[in-house]
């Protein structure tokens, strides 16, 4: 386990190690953890500026209020949409291409609870939030990325840890027993992640399982499963919550901690160092310092199980069946594999 302590340690060093004007984009950061890690941001880095997005107008400009406060010297620009599809994210990239030429850290949460639905673009919205939309984030702002110095990093907040079988005759999860969704996802994210990285070796690539945290999510549910399982979570989860200000924190230190280097480090652009008390993950592939990282909320790397499954699915050719669907889906909704920008 990462101590508290040497989290905070570390995010305390990002003025002294990372320069003034990080760009961040935070998508899905106007409740739960999203709004936790955006607020750590700004305390912590030097005058950045972020784009956050989310769907309220009302949350939005709370936050930008209570962000500015935190980091008088930062801009914070909401941006309203509902990323549930894939052209709402064309737009929200397009938008912030012509203001951004570099971009440092992409921060990825949103999700929704809902199921058996279908956004009008055909994607099942469960999988259209916590995959579709986060893929085409990252594959649209990819070239920002890859051009920033200094911190170049993805972020992406699910479930690692918990990976399960794909099931690719259903890669939508629309039919897949309940209690399969998780693990089907997480292995997808996993892989889309890996594939990514492939072309982009100087980015780090982190999936997070973040403990129970006190969050909306769930708040729109339609499953009657989901909604036991909140109300069960609602009663014990008091006892067993991560708080808030430490969730905040430890998806920070997720976002700069150079215990999480992409693989190509040669122009040195890992992160804030780490402590001696501190050494570099694993990544999904076993390999320390992989450049793709499966870890639990204490900062560890997911277990061998884990990884044991990855591998297995791994060498049926996996990796590049999931690309194949993402890419299929992409073009069908948009027309093309990523935005011209």
């Amino acid at each position: 386990m990462v101590s508290l302590s040497d989290v905070q340690a570390s995010n305390a060093q990002i003025t002294a190690a990372l320069p003034p004007g990080l760009v961040a984009v935070f998508v899905g950061a106007t409740n739960g953890i999203g709004e936790y890690s955006l607020k750590e941001f700004a305390r912590h880095a030097q005058s950045p500026r972020v784009y956050f997005v989310g769907r309220s107008q009302e949350a939005g400009d709370r936050i930008a209020k209570e962000c500015r406060e935190l980091s008088p010297g930062g801009e914070f620009i909401f941006i309203k949409a509902d990323v549930s599809l894939l052209k709402s994210v064309d737009e929200v990239c397009r938008e912030i291409s012509r203001k951004e030429k570099t971009i440092n850290l992409l921060f990825l949460t949103c999700g929704s609870a809902l199921a058996h639905v279908d956004t009008s673009e055909g994607l099942h919205i469960f999988m259209a939030l916590a995959y579709y939309a986060r893929a085409r984030f990252i594959v649209n702002l990819l070239p920002l990325i890859r051009s920033a110095e200094n911190l170049r990093r993805v972020v992406t907040v699910l479930a690692a840890g918990n990976e399960g079988p794909i099931f690719k005759d259903d890669f939508q999860s629309r039919n897949i027993p309940f209690r399969n969704v998780r693990g089907h996802n997480v292995s997808m994210t996993d892989f889309m992640l890996e594939h990514i990285a492939q072309s982009a070796p100087e980015v780090s690539f982190v999936h997070d399982y973040p403990g129970p945290v006190k969050s909306g999510f769930g708040r729109e549910t339609n499953s009657i499963l989901m909604r036991v399982a909140i109300t069960i979570f609602k009663i014990v989860g008091p006892l067993v919550y991560i708080p808030t200000k430490e969730s905040g924190e430890r998806h920070l230190f997720f976002a700069t901690s150079a215990r999480y280097p992409p693989r190509g480090v040669e122009n040195g652009a890992t992160g804030v160092p780490v402590s001696d008390d501190v050494s570099v993950a694993g990544g999904t592939n076993g390999e320390q310092g992989s450049g793709v990282y499966a870890i639990h909320w204490d900062g560890e790397s997911a277990g061998q199980k884990a990884l044991d499954i990855l591998s297995e699915m791994r060498d049926a050719g996996m990796v590049e069946q999931v690309w194949k669907h993402t890419m299929d889906e992409f073009k069908r909704v948009t027309g093309s594999e990523t935005l011209h920008m």
